[in-house]
């Protein structure tokens, strides 16, 4: 019984306008914030109608990922709001792969770029959209078999048990 719920739990999906799972998520943010993050995710959405979201309710944080099929490695752009302290990042899975002439993103790891959005006028909307451009064709270009893509979906996967409420204080 406990499989079958996780199994439905994780394969969930619905269309963009089915949100209801995904309010239930962002609930504990203060409204702000949660006005931010779906505004964020419409305008994903809005350039990106045929890619797949991908919602992940963590310990951390709650985290919107958009790719062309259903797996996070292809993930092109995504929408993380932190549990602890509330910012909301708009980042780029494969952040390192892409151009950045504007030196908007924050990371200088392997991988993952971002930049911490704190009002929807501060938000670099035409730097975005070119970076979101690039990052979309890099993302395809990592899908090795056609039959992965899909289009159009909200897919729920996974949803953590225990939710992270307090900053570690580095104590013992």
């Amino acid at each position: 019984m406990l499989l079958t719920i996780l199994y439905l739990v994780l394969t969930s999906k619905m269309a963009k306008e089915h949100t209801t799972e995904l309010m239930a998520f962002l609930q504990p943010f203060n409204p702000g914030v949660r006005e931010i993050a779906l505004w964020l995710r419409e305008f994903v959405w809005d350039l990106y109608p045929t890619a797949n979201e991908l919602i992940y309710d963590n310990y951390n944080a709650v985290a919107i990922g958009w790719s062309p099929t259903e797996r996070v490695g292809h993930t092109f752009c995504n929408v993380s709001i932190m549990r602890t302290n509330q910012n909301i990042q708009f980042g780029f899975y494969w952040g390192s792969q892409i151009a950045d002439p504007g030196n908007v993103l924050i990371g200088n790891g392997n991988q993952y770029r971002y930049l911490v959005v704190r009002s929807k006028k501060d938000f670099p909307i035409g730097q975005i959209k070119k970076l979101l451009k690039e990052a979309y064709i890099n993302s395809v270009s990592k899908v090795k078999d056609p039959r992965q893509f899909v289009e159009g979906q909200t897919i729920t996967k996974s949803v953590s048990t225990v939710k992270r409420t307090k900053k570690a204080t580095g104590k013992s």
